[in-house]
């Protein structure tokens, strides 16, 4: 077969995704319709165009940069991420994990370059190559996401939402909102739903949070994610409160512009075919870091992952079969804080509890049980130098080990194991959790290539069963 055909019976099945409005596809790809101009997510419930005035996108940025502006009925900004970039290893992947990061909007395509160790030119050459955009149209795709859901869910007003957004004006943040959504920032602002607009009337300041639904794909098994967590929560910094189905998660967020504190409810209730959402509310010192922290937790959660995907591999293993019939969409959570994943993965919850208390920044102004921000490698490498915790915290302050979300997964891992103390176990662990890497488990022969590239998953559900020990 041609490349030509190829591509042509690759945007046939899209195709039949967007005529079958299928949700599973949402943020996979997005479709726009050359007539009116319009881009969408694969389950809009608008009239399906005709083949003929199709096109299709690998990201909304491309589609943005090619003319077409968002649909306002299915809102295709708002999908989760795509799961390739879980997935992928390779720069493309890296890169993206970074814009995500906020990365572009704080140093620039030439901050994202070195961290990916490529010239700036060609990191714009391989993303524009494969996903149709370079890093500054993915990053403006981005702010205008942000400003849409600071718009229609705070009563900020429009100049300090332009900045909060990471626009450098005012001039390019109105430009920006008018390409892609076809409309002012107060049409946008007007178009919210009645419940976010009498919210938004009552959140004035960024102290009084900002309330957000986290989307994600397919179905969710919040209950082993909230177990988890519940589990391993470290006073002070984090807490896990209420009854099993209706437990809300908090915890304090160090972020590049200042610092936050985050909630996340756990939503058990019937959702879509297609996916749903969990609510959160942020509450950040500098609206700024909103993008930021709000990819943290989505990695937290594992909101981005092809559910899909990862129950019709592993479901056709004997032995996963029923695991994953019990428990179809469970996830594999990641973390909001890599480097202090890595320091607690080491030390352990007893020991990193004594760390927040004697190392953390206390809050300027405490919330409840939440207290400080668990303490930086640096802080940590100063006061305590001796034995492993000391230099694991002075590998990560130096930057010999590097677990950002442009990382190298195994630059990092190979770095992780020469660190004094480090056992192959909880490097695997770090892996999994603070680089999100779907397909590690922890060196065992029990544990099959033929679960590859899921394996992390795999994982979950036999501890999920009780047929894995948490500590083995």
């Amino acid at each position: 077969m041609t490349e030509t055909a190829q591509r042509t019976a690759h945007e046939d099945s899209r195709y039949e995704a967007v005529r079958s409005r299928d949700a599973r596809f949402d943020g996979a790809f997005f479709f726009a319709v050359r007539t009116t101009g319009i881009y969408c997510r694969p389950s809009c419930p608008a009239v399906t165009p005709k083949r003929r005035n199709v096109r299709f996108f690998a990201t909304a940025a491309a589609a943005q940069g090619s003319g077409f502006r968002a649909c306002r009925r299915c809102r295709p900004d708002a999908v989760p991420g795509s799961a390739d970039w879980n997935v992928r290893a390779d720069v493309v992947g890296r890169a993206m994990r970074l814009i995500g990061d906020g990365v572009v909007d704080r140093e620039g395509v030439a901050g994202l370059a070195v961290r990916l160790g490529y010239s700036a030119r060609q990191v714009q050459r391989q993303l524009t190559a494969e996903l149709g955009a370079g890093p500054v149209a993915l990053a403006r795709a981005q702010r205008a996401h942000t400003a849409r859901v600071l718009l229609q869910t705070t009563g900020l007003p429009v100049t300090e939402i332009a900045f909060a957004s990471g626009f450098a004006s005012v001039r390019q943040f109105n430009d920006t909102i008018r390409a892609v959504y076809a409309a002012t920032p107060s049409d946008v602002r007007a178009a919210a739903p009645a419940a976010d607009r009498a919210a938004s009337r009552r959140t004035a300041t960024p102290s009084a949070g900002v309330p957000l639904r986290l989307a994600h794909r397919g179905p969710y098994q919040a209950g082993p994610v909230f177990d988890l967590l519940q589990r391993e929560a470290v006073a002070g910094v984090e807490e896990v409160s209420g009854p099993p189905g209706r437990r809300r998660y908090r915890r304090t967020l160090r972020l590049p512009y200042g610092t936050g504190i985050v909630a996340v409810e756990e939503r058990t209730r019937a959702q879509g075919h297609g996916g749903g959402w969990l609510d959160a509310r942020l509450h950040l010192t500098d609206l700024r870091d909103l993008t930021t922290s709000v990819q943290r937790l989505r990695r937290l959660f594992d909101l981005d992952a092809d559910p899909y995907a990862v129950d019709e591999r592993l479901g056709a293993d004997t032995r996963l079969a029923p695991l994953v019939a019990a428990r179809p969409g469970l996830r594999s959570p990641g973390t909001a804080d890599p480097d202090e994943l890595a320091v607690r993965a080491l030390a352990g919850r007893a020991d990193a509890e004594r760390l927040v208390q004697r190392y953390g920044k206390a809050l300027d102004a405490p919330c409840g049980t939440l207290t400080h921000l668990f303490p930086e490698p640096a802080v940590l490498a100063s006061a305590e130098p001796v034995g492993p915790v000391g230099a694991l915290a002075a590998a990560l302050a130096d930057g010999t080990v590097r677990l950002d979300p442009g990382a190298d997964r195994d630059d990092a891992e190979r770095a992780l194991l020469a660190v004094p103390g480090m056992d192959a176990r909880t490097a695997a662990v770090v892996r999994t959790r603070a680089l999100g890497d779907p397909d590690t488990a922890p060196p065992d022969p029990t544990v099959p290539d033929s679960w590859r590239p899921w394996r992390s998953y795999a994982v979950n559900h036999l501890r999920a069963a009780g047929d894995w020990e948490q500590d083995r």
